[in-house]
């Protein structure tokens, strides 16, 4: 099948979704190689997973946080989420397999943490069928609002020509209702393997979704922890004041074949913004889209 341009960027077609040519193709076919590759190990791995610009900044933040919280306590003054971007904390697999630079995984302390944009059918089999014992987090977000965050981080082209991107299902990871309803089958069939999470829920109840997220990573909360409020503290730390204030988040740059400034990763982090940017009308269209795909899954938008 032909490319397809997308705000500059040259997309392939892969099962179910288009990529950027370079960084995907190459990502998912490394990921896949025979003797190599994305190998879980025996103890487990987590893979967190999303659309773009879906909350996986913050998802990566609390993630983190409470995987990491006995080696480095959320009150800590020297805790790395306030001295690093969450990109540092917890590696994009996509980009490290595309330039070949994945020996990095084989430095991460067990159990590892990592990070997708890549479609449940593009990764590898073992990894995708829970049979390698590696659990996915997937955050889904309205996808409304996800269109203008992605508006704004790529501050390229009008809003109009994005949003119509996204109603045709040629933008960035798109169609985006094939990406959802993957992982949110995946966790319909295997719920032990497979954490479905909403964006909307984690704004309204932070503390009930980190103590689902705790527990499902097999790291749950003891009634310790609970009364020393180490909850709270992740809360704190992950809120979006606190990690905008961070200097690694005012500074620097991600990206192997397209560089990113790190504030541009954090913005207003609200639901129902796209209200300010879209018409009434925009917003029934691409609902009625979604929810024309999500019939008969049980996923409402």
């Amino acid at each position: 099948m032909p490319a397809r341009v997308f705000h500059n960027l040259k997309l392939r077609q892969h099962p179910g979704v288009l990529g950027a040519r370079r960084p995907w193709r190459a990502g998912a076919v490394a990921m896949q190689r025979g003797g190599g590759g994305l190998v879980p190990r025996a103890d487990g791995d987590v893979l967190l997973a999303s659309l773009p610009k879906s909350g996986t900044t913050w998802l990566k933040a609390l993630a983190f946080a409470v995987m990491a919280r006995a080696a480095h306590p959320p009150a800590s003054p020297d805790h790395p989420l306030r001295r690093l971007n969450p990109h540092d904390c917890v590696p994009l697999v996509d980009r490290l397999f595309a330039p070949g630079r994945d020996a990095v995984l084989d430095e991460l302390p067990s159990p590892r943490l990592m990070c997708t944009h890549m479609p449940l059918s593009l990764l590898p089999a073992t990894v995708a069928d829970g049979s390698s014992g590696c659990k996915i987090i997937y955050i889904c977000r309205d996808q409304k609002d996800a269109l203008v965050s992605m508006w704004h981080f790529l501050k390229r082209n009008g809003l109009q020509n994005l949003y119509e991107s996204f109603c045709e299902g040629t933008c960035f990871g798109g169609p985006v209702w094939n990406h959802i309803l993957e992982y949110w089958r995946a966790s319909k069939a295997n719920p032990s393997r497979v954490l479905f999470l909403r964006y909307e829920r984690l704004l309204q109840d932070p503390t009930d979704s980190i103590r689902e997220l705790a527990e499902f990573v097999g790291q749950p909360f003891t009634s310790s922890e609970e009364e020393a409020g180490v909850v709270t503290e992740i809360v704190e730390l992950c809120s979006m004041e606190n990690l905008m204030s961070q200097k690694a988040n005012k500074e620097g740059a991600q990206g192997v074949f397209i560089k990113f400034s790190h504030d541009s990763y954090f913005r207003k982090g609200v639901a129902g913004g796209w209200t300010s940017h879209m018409t009434p009308e925009m917003g029934r269209r691409l609902d009625a889209i979604l929810r024309d795909k999500f019939d008969g899954s049980g996923l409402t938008i």
